[in-house]
């Protein structure tokens, strides 16, 4: 008999976001060599290579980038590959080695000349000259900058994990934003779609209404998702499940339902302020206004893919799309953290 304490329903996110999924039809090859080009370095252990083949991050930008060329598409898979590498090692370390993981990061993005000798400046410096090869002067800037964000967080994620000290929805929320690297990854869009927005537009409150919406479904979508695997790691702190458990005294169902509740709101947020954006002077072909649309298929396309993938929910991912119900797995017993030499 399942304990019922150890199971709930997930919310039904698919049905309250009425936008259009699509898959990259450069996906197969691309994926291939992004995949190759990562494995190349052979820094994983057998059982962190079987989680990132597992992972499928290459079927994630397939949906999120649907309307990428080979090229771009190609490199985006790079970075999500790239992400991977850091937030796995980093998930392992405590806050000052997780942070000196993600400086080497940063200033391989920020300085194509800073060399460490380590394996993982070298995949970022690979990286960052296909990146900036087709990007915008103002989305490189912004893109270096979120950069330096994210590495912060993924620090602060660290520290709080070793303190085990879990976050008020108000402080966590700016840090999950960072920490997920959905900044970053919306930031793509801008080098996808061939545009450079001024820093006029990141300004406009619709805009931005319509952004942040986005950007919250995803971090609130994936944490809801995620949730079984992070449990059965203890790691939970970082998620808004156990954020929205502690603050509200609530129990796992009531903090999933309430999840769901709050992601019907953010789409409806989405779908208004992309609606206002002509009255604030963007019209539908503008660069702003195809931004925005673009990010619909980060929404839409991070739902899809999360029941696709053996991720989240293992090889019971179709039967938890249709059901819904997640039946919490059992704490893992995890190898040692094995060093990476030059990492």
């Amino acid at each position: 008999m399942i304990n019922r304490s150890r199971q709930f329903i997930l919310p039904d996110l698919l049905s309250c976001c009425p936008l259009k999924d699509a898959t990259n039809p450069y996906y197969k090859e691309a994926a291939a060599e992004s995949r190759a080009w990562i494995n190349s370095y052979n820094i994983f252990t057998d059982r962190k290579r079987a989680f990132f083949v597992q992972g499928s991050n290459e079927l994630l930008c397939s949906h999120v980038y649907a309307y990428a060329g080979y090229e771009q598409f190609r490199t985006c898979c790079d970075f999500v590959n790239l992400l991977f590498v850091v937030d796995e090692v980093s998930d392992d370390q405590n806050g000052q080695d997780a942070h000196a993981t993600g400086m080497v990061y940063v200033k391989a993005m920020q300085d194509p000349s800073w060399d460490d000798g380590s394996i993982l400046a070298k995949i970022t410096k690979e990286f960052r000259a296909r990146f900036v090869r087709l990007a915008g002067p103002n989305n490189t800037r912004r893109f270096v900058h979120l950069c330096e964000e994210y590495t912060k967080c993924v620090g602060k994620e660290a520290e709080l994990r070793e303190q085990g000290q879990v976050l008020d929805i108000k402080s966590f929320i700016p840090l999950r934003r960072n920490n997920s690297a959905v900044l970053l990854c919306f930031c793509l869009v801008e080098y996808i779609l061939g545009i450079d927005l001024p820093d006029t537009v990141y300004d406009d409150p619709i805009f931005m209404n319509a952004y942040w919406a986005a950007v919250d479904l995803v971090c609130w979508s994936n944490d809801v998702y995620s949730y079984d695997m992070e449990q059965s790691k203890g790691h939970t702190g970082n998620n808004i499940v156990t954020v929205l458990m502690k603050e509200k005294n609530i129990s796992l169902q009531e903090a999933s339902d309430y999840i769901g509740v709050h992601c019907k709101h953010l789409v409806d947020q989405y779908l208004t302020a992309k609606a206002q954006l002509p009255s604030r002077g963007f019209s539908s072909n503008s660069d702003a206004a195809r931004f925005i649309e673009a990010l619909s298929h980060w929404m839409i396309g991070n739902l899809e893919w999360s029941f696709e993938t053996q991720r989240y929910f293992g090889s019971r991912h179709t039967e938890v799309k249709n059901t819904r119900l997640v039946i919490l797995r059992p704490r893992e017993v995890l190898e040692e953290p094995s060093p990476i030499d030059g990492l």
